[in-house]
């Protein structure tokens, strides 16, 4: 997360960021590992600061890049 240590997002967009990843880490199976929380949460906030702002799409690119780095 080091690329981040100096990043700032408006409340809406930590709202928002804060909704994907909920909504992501709800779908994976028990235990939750936290190095895959750590994948999802560099995921969203890597496409947040690029300027997506769409919950549903945050997850979705979150997930698809966990399970591209768990293969």
């Amino acid at each position: 997360m080091k690329d981040f240590a100096n990043a700032s997002f408006p409340p809406e967009v930590i709202s928002v960021m804060e909704q994907a990843l909920d909504a992501a880490v709800a779908t994976l199976p028990e235990p939750v590992h936290s190095h895959h929380v750590q994948i999802i949460a560099e995921a969203i906030l890597r496409a947040a600061h690029s300027g997506e702002r769409d919950p549903v799409v945050l997850q979705r690119l979150a997930l698809l890049e966990l399970q591209l780095l768990s293969r």
